[in-house]
């Protein structure tokens, strides 16, 4: 349904925890879910290298490089579990679930921004060889072999703990907070090695073996209003303060990558919070068997201190705008639908190889089955269509050079939950 900031049942326990007041009885309630997520992160890279010298200095090729670098991600079991016990007007809940994170991207061919920043240095290291001795050759591209890949993971582990308060027949307030755990890190290498025509030997090499973790606090509010057939939820998550720290086990690179590789050094503190974000979501229903819902959330990313100060580049905070439909076909079979558009006022410094967005818009269907008075099963499928970005580099990588990334990506999700009510 996918817009679910405006339900009573036991999901709303991360979505709409003021709501949970209004369980129809007292007594624990519990649900189960497991996602599974494939995804896919693939940037289409075009620069330009150097390929030679002329009396004025460096001449450049009169093509672009070109390489199209794919990326995939799977999570086949992401588990969430939400919980609460209502007596009369109170109501604990939490909810244990991967909140954040993509879990993990590997990229067999390696990433653009290591390879282009190899091709420039194994340039400007073969003209001072050759300055110091002519006879040493100038190496320009076709002369050598790059092999290279990396994995990147990231998760945010959350538990969240709060309370509810019917406060009258319509009114409910909500009070919590999360605990939130980052688990991550990057895993990869490039080997660039001189052909044997030109005389073989290695002449560039960078490994690196880094996890990351950190820690952060999120206090949470809401409210839950009913109006008749309207149920109106909104919820408020202050900014959470989040520094991941590196253990860097393994880290070799030459000088020249030193502007690419020095944040992952070890016991480097780089900034990752989780901005706000307010969610407001309206529900209707327009018979006993037909309800529809309606709700936007907005993140507060500007505000949100990352690396470099990145989120200074964006143009505004992250939009979202969701809307779903449920239909009780008969007493134990209910379908839904969902439709959710992000806008994440993205900009060409806000966007790395290792860290990139693109707006979307997402479809989801799904149905319940009900199995008896206490216990339901649902199933639920969604997949995401992404807006290609592209960024044009007058500076590529550091290079000097001109270059262009088209950064895409899919999405797909399959879910299967159940719900019970002791």
């Amino acid at each position: 349904m996918l817009s679910r900031g405006a339900t009573t049942e036991i999901d709303g326990a991360l979505s709409n925890p003021a709501g949970l007041a209004f369980l129809p009885k007292d007594g624990f309630h519990v649900g189960l879910s497991i996602q599974s997520a494939y995804q896919t992160r693939n940037i289409d890279a075009s620069f330009m290298t150097y390929n030679g010298v002329s009396a004025t200095g460096p001449t450049v090729s009169d093509k672009p490089f070109e390489k199209y670098y794919e990326g995939t991600a799977a999570a086949p079991v992401i588990p969430s579990l939400f919980a609460a016990y209502k007596k009369d007007k109170w109501t604990i809940s939490g909810f244990f679930a991967i909140t954040a994170g993509g879990g993990k991207a590997s990229f067999d061919d390696g990433l653009p921004m290591f390879e282009s920043a190899a091709m420039a240095g194994i340039f400007q290291n073969s003209v001072k060889a050759h300055q110091a001795n002519p006879q040493s050759p100038i190496i320009v591209p076709g002369m050598y072999d790059i092999t290279s890949a990396m994995d990147g993971k990231q998760y945010i582990y959350s538990l969240q703990l709060g309370l509810s308060y019917k406060a009258t027949e319509w009114l409910s307030v909500f009070g919590g907070g999360r605990m939130n755990y980052f688990t991550g890190g990057y895993k990869g290498f490039l080997n660039a090695h001189l052909k044997e025509a030109y005389g073989g030997g290695e002449l560039m090499n960078l490994e690196l073996d880094c996890d990351q973790t950190g820690w952060g606090l999120t206090p949470v509010l809401g409210v839950d209003a009913k109006f008749g057939k309207f149920n109106i939820g909104a919820k408020y998550e202050f900014k959470t303060n989040l520094n991941i720290e590196n253990k860097t086990n393994n880290l070799k690179y030459p000088d020249s990558a030193e502007s690419l590789v020095g944040s992952y050094k070890d016991g480097v503190n780089t900034p990752n919070d989780i901005p706000s974000m307010l969610s407001v979501a309206v529900a209707y229903e327009f018979i006993p068997v037909l309800r529809a819902s309606v709700e936007y959330h907005f993140f507060d990313d500007k505000n949100a201190g990352m690396a470099d100060n990145k989120q200074k580049t964006l143009k505004h905070g992250t939009h979202e705008y969701l809307a779903g439909v449920e239909w009780d076909i008969n007493k134990i079979f209910t379908v839904s639908g969902g439709y959710q558009k992000t806008d994440y006022g993205l900009s060409d410094a806000f966007q790395t190889d290792t860290s990139f967005s693109c707006d979307s818009y997402t479809l989801g269907f799904g149905a319940k089955l009900k199995l008896s008075e206490r216990a339901a099963l649902n199933v639920g499928y969604m997949w995401t269509t992404y807006d290609d970005y592209t960024k044009v580099s007058q500076n590529y990588n550091g290079t000097g050079l001109s270059g262009t990334n088209v950064y895409s990506r899919t999405n797909k999700v399959f879910g299967l939950s159940i719900d019970y009510r002791f």
